[in-house]
C-alpha cells in the first residue's frame, strides 16, 4: 500500500462538531484476551512504523502494546475529547489539543507514525488531531489505526478491529455493567485504498487522509 500522497498537504484545524450515536442495545466488553488478540491484528496488517502515537489516555495501552510488537518507541499525545468515562456520557464535539509539540513528538519530525485511539467514536479526536500534526511534524508520514469504530464516525481509520454502535468498556475503564463480550474476528477492518479518512476545513474540503505526506516537500 502506498503510504505516501502524491501532493503534500498542510491543513490548518478547524473544530469540526460531531456527536457520538449510541443504538443503546448493549454495553460492550472488551476483554484483556481480546485486547491482546485484537492488538495482534493491528500489528500483523500495519506496516512497521518509526514510532506508535497513542491518543491519551484510551490509546495508550493500544500504543504500548504495538510499539512493544514493533520494537519502537512509543509516545503519548494528548487529545481530551471525553470528560467522563461515564456510559452514553456525550462528547462536546471539542478536542482539546496541546499548543505545542513536546520533545518526545518533536524528535520523530521525519518518522512514519502511526496514530492510535482505542476507539473511533464521533472521530473528532482524528479529524483535529491530523492536522495539528501535519503542522508540527512536518514530512512525517501518518497512518491511523483503532480498537473500535462506530458505524456513525465521521473518520474512517486505515486499520480497526470492531464496527460498534453501542458503547464500549475497555479494560483500562473504570468498572461498569456490561451485557456483552466484543468477539475478536479473524482479521482486522481496513479503510478501501484511495478512499478519504475524513476532511477538515469548514467546508470539510480537502479531504484528509490519514497515510498523507505531512507538510514540507514531497
Amino acid at each position: 500500500m502506498d503510504t505516501r500522497a502524491k501532493h503534500p498537504t498542510n491543513p490548518q484545524h478547524t473544530p469540526v462538531v460531531v456527536q457520538r450515536v449510541f443504538e443503546h442495545r448493549r454495553v460492550w466488553r472488551l476483554t484483556e484476551g481480546a485486547f491482546t488478540s485484537a492488538t495482534a491484528l493491528i500489528a500483523a496488517h500495519e506496516p512497521t512504523p518509526d514510532v506508535v502515537v497513542g491518543i491519551a489516555r484510551g490509546g495508550v495501552p493500544l500504543a504500548r502494546m504495538l510499539a512493544a510488537h514493533y520494537g519502537v518507541p512509543v509516545v503519548e499525545f494528548v487529545a481530551r475529547h471525553n470528560r467522563s468515562d461515564v456510559l452514553h456520557h456525550p462528547a462536546t464535539g471539542h478536542v482539546e489539543l496541546p499548543a505545542a509539540p513536546d520533545a518526545a513528538l518533536t524528535a520523530h519530525r521525519d518518522a512514519h507514525v502511526l496514530l492510535v485511539d482505542d476507539i473511533c467514536g464521533s472521530g473528532a479526536t482524528y479529524l483535529a488531531a491530523l492536522p495539528w500534526l501535519a503542522t508540527h511534524l512536518p514530512r512525517s508520514v501518518v497512518r491511523t489505526a483503532a480498537l473500535c469504530r462506530s458505524k456513525a464516525a465521521a473518520f474512517t481509520p486505515d486499520t480497526w478491529v470492531w464496527d460498534t454502535l453501542d458503547w464500549v468498556v475497555f479494560p483500562w475503564n473504570d468498572r461498569a455493567q456490561t451485557t456483552e463480550d466484543l468477539i475478536v474476528p479473524t482479521s482486522p477492518r481496513v479503510r478501501p485504498a484511495g478512499s478519504a479518512g475524513g476532511a477538515v476545513g469548514a467546508d470539510r474540503s480537502p479531504a484528509l487522509r490519514s497515510d498523507v505526506h505531512l507538510g514540507g516537500e514531497s
